[in-house]
């Protein structure tokens, strides 16, 4: 009987555990794709350091945590508020990836790396706070979290403990894509000479506007609501 009673006792924390594994898998498949807030956290690696590239995908991690918790909980009063400024949302988002686009195509990679060994190039709080509010101007990350809760399914947002247990993943998942991103490319970082950074900043910055461009003008698109791709 004891082994039986142990098996039972065990069961609800290999549960967590199974729950757990899959809001990493989540975060991680939610992270890949790379958007402008990838390029950013490249950019960063390659002209700051890799910690600058990995605290602000923290700042990334964070506000799809964020996400998840809304998608997951069909939390009605954020999708309201959402759905109700989506094009105001979308704007001000645009607007801030075309900002920083821009500003990384004109900046000078060699004044980067001479603040950077003065010791004056280093601002984490701001890398992670400045793509934390970029990633939260594209709220259409919430359909993401939707489908990807629909495809694993097996109600993992069942009761707060799981729930909360599922978000922890999420953000696990996200935050690990982000070091092995950043710490690969900063492999790279000490073969690239000032020129090699200058064309990046180029080709990064002017991708980036690209992508928020097209975000403002997706406003005069439709996209489905948050509601709509609710499972019902």
């Amino acid at each position: 009987m004891r082994p039986k009673a142990c098996l039972v006792c065990a069961k609800p924390y290999f549960m967590g555990l199974e729950v757990f594994l899959k809001g990493i898998v989540i975060g991680l498949v939610a992270s890949i794709p790379l958007g402008p807030v990838g390029l950013m956290c490249v950019q960063r690696t390659l002209s700051k350091s890799h910690r600058s590239g990995f605290v602000s995908g923290l700042g990334a991690a964070t506000a799809d945590s964020l996400f998840a918790t809304v998608a997951l909980f069909s939390l009605t009063f954020v999708m309201s508020f959402i759905e109700n400024n989506m094009a105001v949302i979308k704007a001000l988002g645009g607007i801030s990836v075309v900002i920083v686009g821009v500003t990384i195509f004109l900046k000078n990679p060699v004044v980067q790396i001479r603040r950077n060994r003065a010791g004056k190039g280093q601002n984490l709080w701001s890398d992670y706070l400045s793509i934390f509010f970029i990633t939260l101007t594209n709220p259409a990350y919430i359909l993401i979290f939707v489908a990807l809760f629909a495809a694993l399914g097996d109600h993992a947002g069942d009761g707060t403990g799981n729930g909360l247990v599922v978000i922890l993943g999420v953000l696990t998942g996200a935050s690990t894509w982000w070091f092995l991103l950043t710490f690969c490319v900063g492999l790279l970082r000490r073969k690239f000479r000032p020129r090699h950074l200058l064309w990046m900043n180029r080709i990064s910055g002017s991708a980036i506007v690209i992508l928020g461009a097209a975000a403002i003008l997706s406003i005069f698109f439709h996209t489905p609501s948050v509601h709509e791709m609710l499972p019902r």
